[in-house]
């Protein structure tokens, strides 16, 4: 009787065991039903957020003198700002930095020996954050006319920004899943077969880089500051199944 339940269970096992292996196979097959295509999405656009970056700078051996100059200086620059359609609340300016400076001081046989004070160097950032690019990028270009006022004044190159870049995300991906649909659909129809659902999606990065395309993507994602045209891009992945 023992012997009798022994072969009963082993029995039902291997039936078990038969049906899970057939029901895997099955699930297998159809897993490889599948085809996997790649969308993209692109499209050109023009930035509508500019951020230009400048810095003051003078040297003055007194340091009271130096910080009155300086602020001086900000005040001649801050007026022109002004006469220039820049309001206040687009222009921000940074405390004033101030550093001693030494020079090397070299005996008559050419030996160091030390070094000497010479003064104190002051400097101080301005940033412009504006909506009206045009203006921006005229005044940009014209404020070494500061120059003639002595003041030391460096001018960075302008940053570009589009303040709706979440929107135009979601536009992007809308379209590389119609195209990867598409070329699905392509690749099938010419198969003779049928495509079904989407079964895994997957998206690659977003790039952002000027509009003439002079550079190149990067695993990590491009994000172009320095080009007001610029082109945004951004591949998707899908996985279909077939009928």
């Amino acid at each position: 009787m023992k012997d009798l339940w022994k072969y009963l269970i082993i029995g039902c096992s291997v039936i078990v065991s038969v049906i899970v292996l057939s029901f895997a196979i099955t699930y297998y097959g159809r897993s490889k039903d599948t085809i996997a295509v790649t969308g993209l999405g692109e499209t050109t656009f023009t930035s509508d957020m500019i951020v230009w970056k400048g810095q003051l700078s003078l040297e003055n051996y007194d340091k009271v003198a130096g910080y009155k100059q300086m602020e001086k200086n900000q005040q001649k620059v801050a007026q022109y700002l002004k006469e220039n359609g820049v309001s206040d609340d687009e222009v921000t300016f940074s405390f004033i930095n101030s550093n001693k400076n030494f020079t090397s001081v070299y005996s008559d046989n050419g030996n160091y020996i030390g070094s000497r004070f010479v003064g104190y160097g002051f400097s101080q950032n301005f940033t412009i954050t504006s909506y009206n690019v045009e203006k921006i990028e005229r005044i940009s270009r014209e404020i070494s006319t500061l120059i003639s006022q002595n003041i030391d004044i460096d001018s960075y190159t302008p940053e570009y920004y589009y303040t709706k870049l979440d929107d135009l995300k979601l536009e992007l991906i809308e379209k590389a899943s119609k195209d990867a649909r598409m070329r699905a659909e392509n690749i099938v129809e010419n198969a003779g077969a049928r495509l079904g659902k989407a079964s895994n999606a997957r998206l690659g990065v977003f790039q952002i880089t000027s509009a003439t395309g002079e550079e190149e993507y990067s695993y990590g994602g491009t994000f172009n500051t320095y080009s007001k045209e610029k082109k945004a891009r951004i591949t998707v992945r899908m996985e279909y199944k077939l009928k």
